[in-house]
């Protein structure tokens, strides 16, 4: 399945790089990137022994083509790139809103496996979700995302636009949560730097217990509610009738319109 060539190594790109390289799933020397702009992960692997941005003749070396470019611009990306790649080249898509159907027509018909995975990439710890209509791009998409954190296989391929809204994009909530946390704990008197310590250690912390015990976030809610205490005065906010369920279900729907249209 190697080489692998990386069209576009920007924020998501530059992640699967590195979280390559840390757990030794793939040498520098297997890796082809080609990026107009490259950031600090593209440079690193460079430096290691990847190529970059070789010759478009060198393409056709590439058994694996991860397009990795904005989703505005992958058709660029793919007439550059398409008439000279292998035959035999599987595309691994992480574009988000983009239909295998388009993919693959605009890559000369071959095979395209398509995945929504997250930035913990770089630390092992991300997510993936993945979908592909032929075996072998399948296969080829869990070599790729296996060695980076957790997979989950999509039977649909409409059901990547949930995806992209629940994992894809949910990082973010997590970040606009704790600067939100963060700033009331400062309106409620404590200094920034108290705030911002207490804010992200105690999630980051329930976070990783979440990951460790592997029980239900309904029970573990319950576990640290004291009927009438004040956690269970700050949830009767949070899960009221405006609070966190009907906004995250709003959140995710407009993650979904926005997949969808950037899908064309």
């Amino acid at each position: 399945m190697t080489p692998i060539l990386m069209l576009g190594a920007g924020r998501m790109g530059g992640a699967m790089v590195e979280g390559w390289l840390a757990a030794d799933a793939f040498a520098a020397s297997d890796l082809i990137i080609r990026d107009p702009h490259p950031g600090p992960s593209a440079l690193a692997a460079a430096a290691a022994g990847a190529i970059l941005n070789p010759p478009d003749a060198d393409l056709a070396r590439a058994r694996t083509v991860v397009l990795a470019v904005k989703p505005q611009l992958w058709r660029e990306a793919a007439a550059e790139t398409a008439a000279w790649l292998a035959s035999g080249a599987v595309i691994v898509s992480i574009a988000a809103g983009v239909t295998s159907r388009d993919i693959a027509k605009a890559f000369g018909g071959r095979c395209v496996a398509r995945v929504m995975p997250t930035t913990a990439a770089a630390i092992g710890q991300g997510t993936a979700s993945l979908y592909a209509d032929d075996p072998a791009a399948l296969a080829r998409a869990h070599a790729l995302f296996e060695p980076l954190g957790a997979v989950v296989d999509l039977n649909d391929e409409g059901l990547m636009h949930a995806a992209t809204a629940v994992s894809g994009s949910a990082p973010a909530y997590l970040y606009a949560f704790i600067e939100a946390l963060e700033a009331a704990g400062a309106s409620a008197g404590l200094s920034q730097k108290e705030a911002r310590r207490l804010a992200r250690s105690t999630l980051t912390g329930a976070a990783a217990l979440l990951a460790r015990n592997g029980g239900e976030p309904a029970e573990l809610r319950r576990q640290v509610t004291s009927p009438g205490g004040t956690t269970e005065a700050a949830l009767n906010v949070l899960l009221g009738d405006t609070g966190l369920p009907p906004l995250l279900r709003e959140a995710v729907a407009a993650a979904v319109r926005r997949s969808k249209e950037l899908g064309g």
